[in-house]
């Protein structure tokens, strides 16, 4: 394992990420915070409790699995695209690296802001809505895990787009819909039986559920339900990323 090549691909990205700290964490958390504004201290003291939770702390693991989601894909995406973009990918292929040294720099540099990201918007959260956690290590693991799993996606994504513009279709068109249907401000077992069975199709509910198990000890679908649903696409990423370095798809064009 060449460690030395994984840390300069990482201090690299973590470097280009401390230049535009402020589009990269103060923009999500101004955006969240207005949410836990609205919904957490407005909305949600005229809400009922749902599974036993103040409505303004039920919210509160969605919301800050929609920021991390998203962050996650487009800084895992934006970290392998401008290399293609800007033609210095050939110097990263052709250095004495693996695929797997490669994909941990990026990966793990994308993960990491997701996981700082969080602990931020969490943090930021406690001024407007009061909540606990339950079981912070596998809160804290649940956010490594996704975030890992979904930097890896958007690695994925910046491999696949050949224009600015399809950065953003993955995060924008499928991602941010997924999760406001996903439960991030409601229980799934509050829909009717035909769309709760619908609602289990969509991988972001086993995110969410598995987030909010780990702040209240309630959850729509098992912990390790979740887990292995997170587990099993991370897996999935992987081979996909596996097989694009076997064949050099959309990476030596």
């Amino acid at each position: 394992m060449n460690i030395h090549a994984i840390r300069a691909i990482y201090l690299f990205e973590m470097h280009r990420w401390l230049r535009t700290v402020v589009q990269s964490v103060a923009t999500p958390v101004i955006t969240t915070s207005l949410y836990f504004i609205v919904f957490g201290s407005a909305i949600g003291k005229r809400m009922p409790a749902v599974d036993g939770v103040s409505y303004g702390a039920f919210i509160v693991p969605g919301l800050a699995m929609l920021s991390i989601l998203t962050e996650s894909i487009s800084n895992g995406s934006f970290g392998i695209y401008m290399p293609k973009f800007a033609g210095t990918i050939y110097e990263v292929l052709s250095a004495p690296i693996s695929a797997l040294e490669i994909v941990i720099g990026y990966v793990g540099a994308s993960a990491t802001k997701s996981v700082v990201l969080g602990i931020v918007i969490l943090a930021t959260a406690r001024l407007f809505v009061p909540y606990s956690i339950l079981h912070p290590l596998w809160a804290l693991g649940f956010l490594a895990l996704t975030s890992a799993a979904f930097s890896l996606f958007g690695f994925l994504t910046g491999i696949w787009a050949d224009g600015w513009e399809k950065l953003s279709i993955i995060p924008m068109l499928v991602v941010t819909p997924l999760t406001f249907l996903g439960g991030s401000f409601y229980s799934i077992a509050m829909l009717p039986g035909v769309w709760k069975r619908i609602a289990l199709f969509n991988p972001v509910v086993y995110l969410v559920s598995g987030f909010r198990w780990a702040f209240y000890g309630v959850s729509d679908v098992g912990v390790g339900v979740s887990l292995a649903a997170t587990l099993a696409f991370l897996l999935a990423c992987l081979v996909a990323v596996s097989w694009i370095f076997r064949t050099g798809w959309k990476l030596k064009v």
